[in-house]
């Protein structure tokens, strides 16, 4: 008996291994869908003098994009948010995570603007609030301000379709 532990606890060991190599590793449930968005108020990326706040976007769904201009996987959803964004169907917001001022601003210049507009996270504080664990992350936020999904890593085509735009469907009902 005391031969067949040791057998038991490797077969043990062996399904979870296999179980979590079939997991997508972008499909971490986050704590904060169906939670209030984390309240900030930075100051906007063009136009320092003005600052932006969730709470100025009560009545309308949106999507936070947290980016940066040294993020090479956000070099790569660029073109899928700027189609996005031209379709009008829902704004777009960039938070730009811990990233100069600068060079934000010359990334914007050189691969388009899909953003309203886009505020500076210097310090990565209001990433730490919205559990951000890289960039690029989206968040889509209801009307009441309830963040009702969390894309980990670059938005795809696939998401767009099956995921955001119905969701902005629904949620503008």
């Amino acid at each position: 008996m005391k031969s067949l532990a040791p057998l038991a606890m490797f077969i043990i060991l062996a399904g979870f291994l296999i179980v979590g190599l079939g997991l997508d590793p972008h499909e971490v449930p986050s704590p904060l869908i169906d939670k209030p968005a984390p309240s900030f108020r930075l100051a906007e990326l063009d136009n320092p003098d003005r600052t932006f706040a969730p709470g100025d976007m009560l009545g309308k769904v949106w999507l936070l994009n947290v980016w940066a201009s040294w993020c090479v996987s956000c070099r790569a959803e660029h073109a899928l948010l700027s189609a996005l964004s031209r379709t009008g169907v829902v704004p777009i917001y960039g938070l730009a995570y811990k990233d100069g001022r600068e060079s934000a601003r010359e990334f914007l210049g050189s691969f388009g603007n899909p953003y309203v507009l886009s505020m500076q996270d210097v310090d990565g504080r209001v990433g730490i609030d919205y559990g951000v664990y890289g960039v690029p992350e989206s968040y889509l936020i209801d009307k009441t301000g309830t963040i009702r999904f969390k894309q980990i890593g670059p938005v795809t085509i696939e998401v767009i379709e099956k995921t955001i735009l119905p969701m902005v469907e629904r949620l503008n009902e």
